[in-house]
């Protein structure tokens, strides 16, 4: 199974991976974490891309595509994987499209999870985490016992600075406008699956699964 995953902020995209990965015993490949790996690890693709983050800059499309068919050459990739946080651009999907040519294999599907902006905003805006454990919680959909305290581990739940109403809702006008041409290129390659993330966790991964298989 072969999947990209695409999805604005908040709309519970991390869930359904997770979902996803353990019901298909596929890696869950983020851009990312992958870069991060290489530039520990010191590889020769890990020190160009950390020139370009340390000047502040994007790390160029080609060097990316690199690290990602790279990536998708190991072992674990052999049954397929889930891509997350690439492609961003037609162009880096266009040459993901060559890269994937080149080894043979198909896409199976582009799962889109959708959710007015408004629902967004108030999911992110209400989150609380835990200065402790990290669990995360929601002041309306999934309150702490005791307002401000983990149920867990009894620490001090905080909101993240930037999960302020302006701040997201340019985060998610952002990711809208960019991602717009994405889900176009590969809606007319008949690939893209629309899924409403506003239903239950559950029923999301649900509509996945019944689409996929």
């Amino acid at each position: 199974m072969r999947i990209i995953l695409l999805g604005p902020p908040g709309v519970g995209k991390g869930t359904q991976a997770a979902n996803i990965v353990e019901r298909y015993g596929i890696p869950h490949i983020s851009t990312g974490d992958i870069l991060r790996a290489n530039i520990k690890e010191g590889t020769e693709l890990g020190k160009t891309a950390k020139e370009y983050m340390d000047k502040g800059l994007l790390v160029p499309d080609e060097i990316v595509v690199s690290i990602v068919q790279d990536r998708l050459t190991k072992d674990d990739c052999k049954e397929g994987f889930l891509l997350d946080g690439f492609p961003r651009t037609v162009e880096q999907a266009e040459a993901l499209d060559k890269a994937l040519d080149e080894m043979g294999i198909k896409l199976d599907k582009v799962v889109n999870i959708q959710a007015d902006k408004e629902v967004l905003i108030e999911r992110i805006v209400g989150r609380r985490i835990c200065r402790s454990c990290g669990a995360t919680y929601h002041i309306k959909n999934n309150p702490p016992k005791v307002e401000g305290i983990c149920d867990k581990c009894g620490g001090e739940l905080y909101q993240r600075e930037d999960d302020t109403v302006e701040t997201v809702a340019t985060r998610i006008q952002v990711y809208l406008e960019q991602t717009q041409p994405l889900i176009d290129f590969y809606r007319q390659k008949g690939l893209i699956l629309d899924v409403d993330g506003t239903q239950p966790i559950e029923e999301v991964f649900n509509t996945i699964v019944k689409a996929i298989e």
